[in-house]
Formats: structure tokens, sequence, C-alpha cells
């Protein structure tokens, strides 16, 4: 979550016109995150998100994240609903961006999260795997490990002046992972999130209350999902595995959603990759966003540590599992 492009009351009054949720009470910027801008957004009719979605974002896979959304809420998964206005669209434009409205979910995202955090992580991961399995639309993985070998390319020359010895090491760890990448068809697949962060993910009162930002959605390895997870969420400041948190994620998400004996085997090598895709976006930003953008840049160099623990990882009891 971020802003990049502003909006003037006028076109927010003009946009707000088109829906049938009342007066505009507040309207703020929401500055986490990196990728589209989001604004928190008051009505006389409730609470909600606008989204205005960045030059990342492919506008023609729009509708396809808010279908699932719309379909994953419909199986009980708590999650943004997207509002259609007057006219039953949903996706619309504003101040020259594609934008949505969405539901707003109660709760707040955990800053030092928990054992028990973990464990809830993992089970609604595994609810939402098994609620996209009807939802029919496919959608490849535009950050998939075909599209890191670019990635990298895009930041190799100024890599070492991040972090020296830094595009070498890239370079023989993607090598490593895409030789060791699972085959196609080899593991189960399905709708994944791809971006499971602390961030996205609300508490209330104890209890995980949603689960939000699916514009990294696409259909992929489910166990890459959980490869994901365990990278954002079970690392400690140190970053080191935080072996008891990666349990609980894992045996809860097993406990909804058996994992197959192939889908632990692959797991290093899919944190592996979960790690350097997250790193590379990273570096890219890092290096490129403007001085200026009312956004958070996010330190690539956090997730060479974690590489570097995968890379020595031997197997799924590394993960304490």
């Amino acid at each position: 979550m971020a802003v990049y492009t502003e909006v003037s009351d006028e076109a927010l009054a003009g946009f707000l016109a088109e829906f049938d949720i009342g007066g505009l009470v507040a309207f703020r910027g929401i500055a986490e995150g990196v990728e589209n801008s989001n604004f928190s957004l008051r009505t006389t009719g409730g609470d909600y998100i606008l989204t205005l979605y960045e030059k990342r974002v492919d506008p023609q896979d729009l509708p396809w994240f808010l279908g699932l959304m719309e379909h994953l809420a419909r199986r009980g998964i708590s999650c943004p609903l997207p509002v259609a206005g007057r006219d039953g669209a949903a996706l619309r434009r504003l101040s020259g961006r594609h934008a949505a409205i969405t539901t707003f979910l109660p709760g707040v995202w955990p800053r030092r999260p928990s054992r028990a955090h973990c464990a809830a992580v993992g089970e609604a991961l595994a609810g939402l795997h098994l609620a996209g399995q009807d939802f029919s639309p496919v959608r490849p993985n535009a950050l998939g490990p075909a599209s890191w070998p670019a990635l990298l390319a895009r930041s190799a020359a100024q890599a070492d002046a991040v972090h020296p010895g830094l595009g070498a090491e890239l370079e023989a760890a993607l090598a490593r992972i895409l030789a060791d990448w699972p085959a196609e068809g080899s593991l189960p697949g399905g709708h994944i999130h791809a971006d499971l962060f602390p961030d996205n993910v609300f508490f209330l009162e104890g209890r995980l209350s949603g689960l939000i930002d699916f514009y990294f959605a696409a259909t992929d390895l489910l166990a890459y999902d959980l490869a994901v997870c365990l990278n954002a969420w079970c690392f400690e400041a140190d970053f080191s595995l935080n072996v008891t948190k990666a349990r609980a994620l894992l045996t809860a998400y097993d406990q909804r959603r058996e994992l197959s004996a192939a889908e632990r085997a692959a797991l290093p090598v899919l944190c592996r990759g979960a790690a350097i895709r997250f790193l590379l976006t990273r570096l890219f930003d890092w290096l490129n966003t403007p001085a200026d953008a009312y956004v958070t840049r996010k330190d690539p160099i956090d997730y060479l540590r974690r590489l570097r623990f995968h890379l020595a990882a031997a197997d799924v009891q590394a993960y304490g599992f």
C-alpha cells in the first residue's frame, strides 16, 4: 500500500457520485507498501479502501483479481469485497488510473508476529487454497521463476553499490534455484495469494480477521505460497529462522490441507525461490523509487540473509517440520 498518484477533491467527488455508498466524511493516503496508491475512505455509508492501480499492475489482470476476491468472499474467506458502482461495475477510472473501491476489514496487522499468529496464518492460507479450487479462471504468475533472470538483469549493474559482491552472489544463487525448481506438474497447483506478509493479515481480539492485498495473486504451486509465508513470518530481527514459528505455520497448514511428500521435499528450494523473488523486486525498487514518493522502501538485504539460510537448508527438517 502506498500513494503514487494524488486524487483531487473534485476528482474524488465525481468518482464517489458513481456509487451508492453515501457522502464523503474522511479521506487519507496509506503510506505502507510499494505497489499501488491506496486510500482510507470513510463515507456516511461506512469505511472502505480506494485503490488506484499503478504501472506494475497489468490492467488486463484486474478483472481476475477482483473476481478472485469476490469468489473467496463467497466461500467464507475474510477478504476485501469489491464494491460495484450504480452501473454494476467495480473497476473504474480515477485520476488517470484504473481504480476500485473495496470493503474495509477491521483489525491490525502484527508488528511482532508470534507463534499463535503464524499458526493462524498457516490455517488461513490452507483455507484460501481450498476455497479457490473451484474458481476456474487462471492467471500465470508474472513474478514466477521465468521472470527472475530479467529482474536480476534490470538491477545487476548497480547491485554491488547496494551490497559488495551482491551481483555475483545473486547470479550464482539464481542459477542453482532454477536448476532445482520443481518440474511443471510435479506439485499441486492452484490460486495463491503470493504476498501474504504480516501487513496483509489483520487480527482482531487475538483472532485472524482478514486477508488483504490480492494484487500479486496468481495460479501457481500451492507450496510456493507457503514458502512466501515462511520467509515473511518466521524470521527474527537478526534474520535467524524461528523454528518454533515455522513449525506452527507448517503444522497448521498441513492440518487443514495435507502437504504431499513431494511438497515437503521441495520446500527448501521453494523457500529459496520466494526469497530471491522478493529480494529482486525490492532491489529494483530500492534503486528506482523516486526520492519524493510517498512510499516506504524495503531493504533488499533483509532477503539476502534469508536466502543464505535457505541455500544452506538440506531438507524440510531445517524448518522444524
